[in-house]
């Protein structure tokens, strides 16, 4: 990850998703998430459609198909979601989640892995909080 791109617009969202949580620096599965949906500005704006601020959790709502997301964005919750506390349903391997995301979605879905799994998570935030 030593050419980790973020861009200032998906920098400064990913702060507003971490104090709005209250997030600890150490925290990479929720980092990875946050990371996942500051990403993608559409993912940004219906938040509150993915993470419960108030309770800290997830919302695991995507199998009863009350929120309507296209299939990359379906993906990249998906993944942020297994990355976060290890969220699985079918069609969850790679190729089902990354066959349909475009090139930035897909650097934002290897870049969110690699912050689970690194200690840039912590540097991110020191960047961009």
């Amino acid at each position: 990850m030593e050419n980790h791109q973020i861009n200032t617009g998906h920098g400064k969202r990913l702060a507003s998703l971490v104090r709005e949580d209250g997030t600890e620096c150490w925290d990479l599965e929720r980092i990875s998430l946050f990371y996942i949906i500051a990403g993608n500005e559409d993912l940004y704006r219906r938040r509150n459609a993915i993470y419960d601020f108030n309770e800290r959790c997830i919302k695991t709502h995507l199998r009863d198909g009350s929120e309507d997301f296209p299939s990359g964005q379906r993906s990249l919750i998906k993944l942020g979601f297994n990355l976060f506390n290890g969220y699985r349903e079918d069609c969850m391997t790679p190729m089902d989640l990354f066959w349909n995301l475009n090139n930035r979605n897909t650097r934002i879905a290897h870049d969110a892995i690699g912050l689970r799994f690194s200690t840039l998570g912590a540097a991110i935030l020191e960047t961009y909080v």
